[in-house]
C-alpha cells in the first residue's frame, strides 16, 4: 500500500477514536460532575518504513497516543435539595461500592431505608475514615463548607472528601474514578456546597463545532484515500502497458 494510503487511512482510524469518545462526551452532558475525555495525538513512523527519495524522511501517520481526563469543573446550579452537594474547587466525595472505595464529583445523594446517606446506585457515602453518614428522616440536614454534617444541631459526622494529583486516578462506570494502584487520596482543599450540584464540563456548541470538524477531516481523508487508490491502479495499467 502507498505511503498516501497508509496516511490517510490511519488517519480515519484516528478520527473515529475521537467521535467514539466525543460521542461518550455528549451522552453524559446531562450526568452531574461528569468530566470529559480528550486525546493526545502524535505521529508513528514504523521502523521498516521506506523514505522519502527526495526529502529523506520515513512515512507517519497520525494516531492517538493517548487519551486524557479534563479535570476542569462544570458550573454548579442552585438546587435548594439539602442532599445535593457540590465542590468548589479541588476534591472528590468517597463512596464504599461493592468494587471497593470509588471517588465521583455528583454529590446527587439521598436517604435509603435504612438511613444511609447514598448515592443514585445505593452505594453509601464514606464519612472521614470509611463510616457511613446515618441520618434521621424529616430531621433539617445542615453541612458546612468542610463537610461536616450535621442534624438537629448534633454532629452525625464529616463527608469524606480527599485529592489525587494528574493522573492518579482512571475512570470507572457510573461516573466513578479509581485511583492508580499505590496511590493515596490527600486532603482536598475545595469547599462543599450545600443545595448544589456540579454539571457536566462537556460544552454542548465545542462539541458540536469538533463534530463538524472530525467529520470533513474523515471525509477529506477518504478522498485522500481514494486518490492513493486511483494512483496504484494507473501506476499498474502503465506496468501492464509497458509489459504487454
Amino acid at each position: 500500500m502507498d505511503s498516501i494510503s497508509v496516511s490517510a487511512a490511519s488517519g480515519m482510524r484516528a478520527r473515529m477514536e475521537s467521535l467514539e469518545l466525543l460521542a461518550n462526551n455528549l451522552a453524559n452532558i446531562e450526568t452531574g460532575g461528569y468530566k470529559a475525555d480528550r486525546e493526545f495525538y502524535s505521529l508513528y513512523s514504523s521502523f521498516d518504513s521506506t523514505p522519502d527519495p527526495q526529502t529523506g524522511v520515513g512515512t507517519t501517520m497520525p494516531v492517538i497516543q493517548k487519551q486524557w481526563t479534563d479535570p476542569a469543573q462544570g458550573e454548579l446550579h442552585v438546587t435548594s435539595n439539602p442532599l445535593d452537594f457540590a465542590i468548589d474547587g479541588d476534591g472528590m466525595f468517597s463512596v464504599q461500592t461493592p468494587r471497593g472505595v470509588r471517588y465521583t464529583r455528583n454529590g446527587n445523594f439521598r436517604v435509603d431505608s435504612t438511613g444511609n446517606l447514598v448515592t443514585l446506585d445505593r452505594s453509601p457515602v464514606r464519612g472521614v475514615g470509611g463510616s457511613k453518614l446515618t441520618l434521621q428522616q424529616g430531621v433539617p440536614v445542615e453541612v458546612l463548607t468542610n463537610g461536616t454534617v450535621s442534624q438537629g444541631g448534633q454532629v452525625v459526622g464529616k463527608l469524606e472528601v480527599v485529592s489525587f494529583g494528574e493522573g492518579d486516578v482512571n475512570k470507572e462506570g457510573a461516573n466513578y474514578f479509581v485511583p492508580v494502584p499505590g496511590v493515596r487520596p490527600q486532603p482536598a482543599k475545595g469547599s462543599v456546597l450545600q443545595g448544589k450540584l456540579e454539571a457536566s464540563n462537556v460544552a454542548a456548541p465545542e462539541s458540536a463545532v469538533r463534530l463538524v470538524a472530525i467529520m470533513r477531516q474523515f471525509e477529506m481523508l477518504q478522498r485522500a484515500a481514494g486518490i492513493g487508490n486511483e494512483m496504484n491502479k494507473r501506476a499498474m495499467d502503465e506496468v501492464a502497458r509497458v509489459v504487454s
